[in-house]
């Protein structure tokens, strides 16, 4: 893993210079504490920093082909790269190393643009063809690497992250309120935007070219579903036999690396999978590392301790309590560089940061097979409300809801009125395609009541169908589910799980994740499993379930899921003393500077979280989600430091 930037002269003028490059690379030295390489052109300046996994002696980037024609640097891992040596040899190419890098350069002299259906990994990548003065960006299938863009003053600046961008100071700062509504709405902005206004993001399975200063956005990967039957006469067990396969698979070319590698164990299903991959099917020692929390309401421990000892793995277990959450939010602002409405990603910062003083570098991690297999209890209540809007007047069939978030201290299944009223929401949308997301995404926008008048007039509302800028037209022919679950991965998933709770906490402390479940060959082939396969009943990845059975324990197979959570509005108080920079962000008179927030209302909110009053998810997001946008514009904006 590693951190890439570059700037790309769009038309005649001062080339890109060493010193321009060591300031934009040397903001991510997080990304690759290994060592930094640059090439620098007429036109082109690429920089490189760099974490070694592969080919330690050899595998500086830029990597080269044969007569230095194609440079490329890039962030990631390509898994197949043994194979595709093996074959770009016997098509008459040489090496002049053993990384995976190198086979990215002599893919595009092959495939040219087609290369990337070549990789089988997850990556940025920049790569400049001098000969004919093209550029190519291209990120992997589903958004495992970030990619940031900004064009000005005849050029295009490029990185793994913001802040690299920001480190050059053509590069405006300021905050997008549009962004930012979709933060607070769908938890993430949508393609193109980021938060910042004229940063865009490079898109999860897209190309960007620029050829002699025009340029070009393509998707070359997306996911999929089958409109047309699907074979229905496979049994499960051969269903599940070919899902083995391609697991272990993923699992074997994953593991793939010149340094440790170790997994994270969460005591759920996901997790376990992986482990138990690990351990059954390969030669690799098992290193597991595992977060708990002291709030009972959060911790899975028992779970994590009952696989640990099935496994016999060599086990680190790092306990997370809610000041340590309070106290490490302003760096994990500072690694996410987007708002965000939950604290989840901090605790996995602080577990990465184990992984680290462990001695890896490296860590295999469960994400994705909840939008894959259909594991999410967003799925499960898409498809009651389905069954209930079929009678809206039937008295038992919300009902069946009540099966739903047992985990959860303040369920909005709990009460009768509230749970009608909560779960009728957006009944009139049964035929649009997030459909299923309209209670989540209802609920987020309430951290919008908090907008400032001024604000509120210098963007327009953003509407729920926003999201369909980014659904492909064939979406409406797709089964319920199979929209639900795209919508779910291209929002969620790459957009947060993958990014703030994924790379950047990772990346915080240098540490590489890697994700099975997010083998292309997994999505693809996942993808054509039958509905009920996906979800029996309410019985969610109940494929998954069969296929690993007898090597996990029973007790967590056939375990609910319970999806990942952290304290939230409680973690940032002292008894009911806010912690020192948040009295100072959400005071008054900063909120006011700022501009974004009501400095009444959020004054309001700050007191009742303090007195322990906060009221579910609604609250606690609005805290959280205010509190971390302040901290983008103190970090980002105006360029402070913070003493937590």
């Amino acid at each position: 893993m590693c951190g890439i930037a570059g700037i790309l002269n769009l038309k005649d003028g001062t080339p890109p210079s060493r010193s321009e490059l060591e300031g934009m690379i040397h903001a991510v030295h997080h990304r690759g504490p290994d060592g930094y390489g640059y090439y620098c052109h007429d036109r082109v300046g690429l920089a490189h920093a760099r974490l070694s996994i592969i080919d330690l002696a050899g595998g500086d980037q830029p990597i080269h082909n044969e007569d230095q024609s194609v440079q490329v640097v890039f962030n990631g891992e390509i898994f197949n790269y043994v194979e595709l040596t093996v074959q770009l040899k016997q098509q008459g190419h040489r090496f002049y190393t053993h990384s995976d890098t190198e086979v990215i350069v002599h893919l595009y002299e092959e495939y040219a643009e087609k290369f990337v259906d070549h990789l089988n990994g997850q990556f940025a990548i920049a790569l400049w063809d001098s000969t004919r003065q093209k550029l190519i960006l291209a990120r992997d299938r589903t958004g495992i690497r970030p990619l940031f863009t900004v064009e000005t003053g005849g050029r295009l600046y490029f990185a793994s992250e913001v802040k690299s961008l920001f480190a050059h100071p053509a590069i405006p700062r300021q905050i997008n309120l549009t962004a930012l509504q979709e933060v607070f709405t769908f938890w993430t902005t949508l393609p193109p935007h980021s938060l910042f206004e004229s940063v865009e993001v490079v898109p999860p399975g897209h190309l960007m070219v620029i050829e002699n200063g025009v340029k070009r956005l393509s998707r070359y990967w997306d996911w999929t579903y089958p409109n047309e039957q699907i074979d229905q006469h496979k049994s499960v067990a051969e269903w599940s036999e070919e899902l083995k396969a391609l697991m272990i698979d993923s699992v074997r070319l994953q593991l793939r690396s010149d340094v440790p590698v170790g997994a994270y164990l969460s005591g759920g299903l996901d997790s376990s999978v992986l482990t138990s991959l690990i351990k059954n099917f390969t030669d690799t020692p098992l290193r597991t590392f595992s977060i708990g929390f002291e709030d009972e309401e959060f911790d899975e421990s028992g779970f994590q301790k009952d696989l640990v000892d099935y496994l016999g793995t060599n086990h680190t277990h790092v306990l997370c309590k809610r000041s340590d959450i309070g106290t490490a939010f302003p760096r994990v602002i500072s690694h996410t560089e987007s708002a965000i409405v939950r604290t989840a990603p901090t605790p996995l910062m602080l577990l990465s940061g184990a992984v680290r003083e462990a001695g890896y570098k490296v860590v295999l991690t469960g994400e994705g097979a909840d939008e894959v297999f259909g594991g999410y209890d967003i799925f499960k209540e898409a498809k009651v409300r389905r069954f209930w809007s079929h009678a809206p007047d039937s008295e038992w069939r919300p009902l069946i809801l009540q099966r739903l978030y047992p985990y959860l201290k303040h369920s909005p299944t709990t009460s009768g009125a509230f749970s009608k009223r909560f779960f009728q929401q957006g009944m009139e949308h049964l035929d649009k395609p997030y459909f299923a997301h309209i209670p989540r995404w209802a609920t987020t926008q309430r951290i919008m009541q908090f907008f400032s008048d001024e604000a509120r007039a210098a963007v327009k509302p953003i509407a729920f169908d926003a999201i369909n800028r980014i659904l492909p037209a064939e979406i409406d022919a797709w089964k319920s589910l199979n929209r639900d679950q795209y919508i779910e991965a291209n929002t969620l998933l790459s957009g947060y799980l993958l990014s703030s709770q994924g790379d950047r906490v990772a990346m915080a402390n240098s540490i590489e994740g890697r994700y099975p479940f997010l083998d292309h060959r997994v999505i693809e082939f996942a993808a054509t499993l039958p509905s009920r396969y996906k979800i029996m009943g309410l019985n969610e990845k109940y494929m998954l379930k069969q296929t690993m059975q007898g090597l996990i324990p029973e007790s967590i197979r056939n375990r609910s899921k319970q999806p990942y959570r952290a304290p939230d509005s409680q973690s940032f108080f002292d008894g009911e003393t806010p912690l020192e920079y948040v009295a100072y962000l959400l005071s008054e008179e900063r909120i006011r500077k700022a501009g974004y927030y009501n400095p009444k209302t959020v004054n309001l909110l700050l007191k009742k979280c303090a007195r322990g009053k906060a009221l579910g998810f609604a609250d606690n997001m609005a805290f959280v989600g205010i509190l971390s946008s302040m901290l983008v514009d103190e970090l980002f904006i105006e360029q402070a430091t913070i003493e937590s």
